[in-house]
């Protein structure tokens, strides 16, 4: 097995953040109108910082008809009212900062809302300076070898707007038009938007679907030349703005494709590794780790000053894009038995039901998130195990407010009404299932997870060091090393919910356990009980021993 290296220089901080996404709009409401705001969370700080968070990753917070939950924006430079003003955000990250975490938010630069002010004087009159901010066509007919990427909701990517006489192109819901990056125009527009929001302080941007554009007949309409063109001229223009802002991509692509997107270091800092997050649960459902072992196979090594970012779920859908489609239906069959719970080409669930709320395997994922590569994205809720509601529409069912005790609303909100019904269940409701009773209980996932994080904290070799799987002879076992010029860490996974004993050609290391549990044999050997996992230093390098 290839090692696989962010070849990084030391010390650049997202390298070892641990990110959380949070949606504001479900995480602590202050003025009991039944929404989270700016001054709920600035409340909620210090919980964030104890977890161990170092950087909050906000879904997006500008006005916006939410059609799309904020990702349909008609306003780049203000604050959505129902959130606060631009005052709230800049106490945000003053408190944020102050905390020692850092703050990024969405910025969707491929998309804005029909109900921009661009797009509305786009559609009403073909003169305005405003109409070729959009990509329009007479027939509809164009690029038709793009793919559909809402297929449970649209048919085309075109729709005809009656009142511009034209089709516009949209490569997600018809609410959102796509901008036209042809023009000179947009790009500095989105310039202008990044500036804005660096001149106020943040940290950076996560950027929304980047892949998309540009359009080219004969194409995909995906990955184009000209798309990484303008993003090594958008991080050029940010990186002037503030040299420490970090650039995090969602592009939702194979990893080969994905390595286009960190260019040769001089475009995104880091992308998501879509494709990792499904093969870890189906390692889990099948007991083995070759889906784990195919992918990294896959994933090239990164230039200097690039990072992964990983994560288990977070705001959309389980992507199942890139499986193949045994492999979906059988990820379906196992996660998503009830068709409520897929959309798209993916399951609408959150992490712990996805488990069926066991705490090894959901131990078990996160030991695999924390250790593996990258800088781990933890989503808000998951923390303490939260459910999910299927029955809400799209993927609002993994929105729903935060539970915070087993008081009144479980003490998201003191309004009669919120933007989503809380879950109720006997599982996973307020009234057991909260931070507070969390906070009580010592053996609590919260807590549990607060001490994992201290742990991966001081040893950053789980942040930038060199990946390397170890070839083990038992198929359940997922173990490898992280190693840096510093240290060497080791950490040992059972993806079976059996025991297993199992060995590791060491050489003559010696290990420290970094977690409670003895898991070495007199005889050398390791044991684990079923999704048991252990994360340890090494004394000496075992290179020279390790294939």
């Amino acid at each position: 097995m290839k090692t696989l290296s962010t070849s990084s220089p030391q010390g650049l901080w997202y390298q070892h953040a641990v990110f959380y996404e949070l949606n504001l709009r479900a995480f602590y409401d202050s003025n009991a109108d039944g929404h989270g705001d700016l001054p709920g969370l600035i409340q909620k700080l210090d919980y964030l910082r104890d977890l161990g968070v170092d950087c909050l990753w906000l879904m997006p917070i500008y006005p916006s008809p939410r059609h799309d939950d904020g990702y349909d924006i008609s306003d780049y430079c203000n604050i959505d009212p129902v959130f606060g003003t631009l005052d709230d955000f800049k106490r945000l990250l003053d408190e944020s900062h102050r905390r020692g975490m850092r703050v990024i938010t969405d910025l969707v630069l491929n998309h804005t809302s029909e109900q921009h002010p661009w797009f509305q004087a786009a559609r009403a009159d073909r003169n305005s300076p405003f109409r070729d901010f959009y990509v329009w066509s007479d027939t509809g007919q164009e690029y038709q070898d793009a793919r559909i990427i809402f297929v449970d909701t649209e048919t085309s990517n075109w729709t005809f707007d009656p009142l511009a006489g034209q089709y516009f192109w949209h490569r997600f819901y018809k609410s959102q038009p796509d901008l036209n990056f042809d023009n000179p125009a947009v790009q500095q527009a989105m310039l202008d938007v990044a500036k804005f929001w660096l001149d106020l302080g943040i940290d950076g941007f996560r950027v929304d679907a980047p892949p998309y554009l540009f359009e080219r007949e004969g194409t995909s309409c995906e990955n184009l030349p000209e798309t990484h063109s303008y993003l090594k001229k958008f991080r050029a223009f940010v990186e002037a703005c503030n040299p420490d802002a970090l650039l995090l991509s969602e592009a939702n692509q194979w990893p080969e494709d994905v390595r286009e997107y960190f260019g040769d270091g001089d475009q995104m800092h880091m992308n998501f590794h879509f494709p990792l997050m499904p093969r870890i649960f189906q390692s889990l459902a099948l007991a083995e780790r070759a889906p784990i072992e195919e992918i990294l196979a896959r994933t090239p090594e990164l230039p200097s000053g690039c990072q992964w970012a990983t994560f288990l779920r977070c705001h959309d859908e389980l992507t199942l894009e890139m499986v193949t489609p045994e492999v979906r239906r059988f990820m379906w069959d196992f996660y998503a038995p009830e068709p409520r719970m897929r959309l798209n080409r993916g399951i609408r669930r959150r992490l712990a039901p996805l488990l069926e709320n066991e705490p090894a395997r959901i131990r078990i994922a996160h030991s695999i998130l924390l250790t593996l590569i990258g800088s781990p994205t933890l989503y808000y809720g998951d923390e303490i195990g939260m459910g999910d509601n299927i029955w809400l529409e799209d993927r609002n069912g993994v929105r729903t407010p935060m539970q915070w005790n087993s008081g009144l609303n479980a003490g998201f909100s003191a309004a009669e009404s919120l933007y989503a019904p809380l879950i109720a269940d006997e599982t996973y409701g307020y009234p057991r299932l909260n931070v507070a009773s969390q906070e009580k209980d010592p053996h609590s996932l919260l807590n549990w997870l607060r001490g994992v994080i201290r742990t991966r904290r001081l040893h950053p070799a789980f942040g930038d060091g060199t990946l390397r799987l170890l070839p083990c002879e038992n198929p359940a076992i997922l173990a490898y090393l992280r190693q840096n010029s510093d240290q060497t860490l080791l950490a040992v996974n059972n993806l079976s919910a059996d025991s297993q004993t199992f060995r590791l050609d060491l050489a003559a290391a010696s290990l420290t356990p970094l977690l409670e549990g003895e898991t070495i044999q007199e005889d050398g050997s390791f044991s684990l009980p079923g999704y048991g996992f252990q994360w340890y230093e090494l004394s000496s390098n075992p290179e020279s021993k390790v294939s």
